[in-house]
């Protein structure tokens, strides 16, 4: 199940994030600022989107796969964090909130491929909490990129920017869970093996 259209889709995600970062570095003869926003914004909002098609198209299609299931967050993990190093590059984000959650996707990410290895992936399944969190930022990322107030009263990078701040703060809250939530498994292990 390599070369499924769930693992095509994430394959796209994956592949989209050079063309999305690239976007910020054509000339502006090429692509206004503004365009490049847009352009920015309507590619990782795609891959948001395939990110929930291709989990959702796996199961109703029947072709759910370890390898997909491997994938999936990693295409994820890598996008949000080339649109984080973006938003910092274009100084619509500092760099402690990039850090925070960036650092927290590699230690949750390395968390569960150690309980894998002892038995316990289910005690570090993605949880409620993980999910707002990761909604939070699919919606703050979008705003951030964007930038443009989208209607009277509405200014896209002040909300996208408090949006980025709960989900850097339910980043460290979820990790927490996560750590609470394996330790004892780690521990219990360690004293049967």
């Amino acid at each position: 199940m390599f070369y499924n259209l769930p693992n095509i889709l994430t394959w796209l995600r994956i592949l989209a994030i050079p063309l999305f970062v690239g976007i910020f570095y054509l000339p502006d003869s090429w692509l206004t600022p503004m365009q490049k926003n847009l352009a920015a914004t309507l590619i990782f909002t795609g891959a948001a989107i395939t990110d929930w098609l291709d989990g959702y198209l796996a199961r109703a299609l029947n072709q759910t796969s370890a390898f997909g299931a491997f994938l999936d967050p990693v295409a994820d993990k890598l996008m949000v964090a080339a649109a984080l190093i973006v938003l910092v590059y274009l100084d619509r984000l500092g760099a402690p909130i990039a850090l925070i959650i960036i650092g927290r996707e590699i230690a949750v990410s390395a968390l569960r491929e150690w309980m894998a290895q002892i038995g316990k992936s289910k005690s570090v399944a993605v949880s409620f909490l993980g999910k707002i969190k990761t909604t939070a930022q699919m919606i703050a990322i979008p705003l951030l990129l964007y930038q443009v107030d989208l209607v009277a009263g509405f200014n896209a990078q002040e909300i996208g920017t408090w949006l980025i701040y709960a989900a850097a703060l339910l980043t460290l809250w979820s990790m927490v869970y996560y750590l609470k939530a394996a330790i004892p498994q780690a521990i219990d292990y360690d004293k049967h093996s």
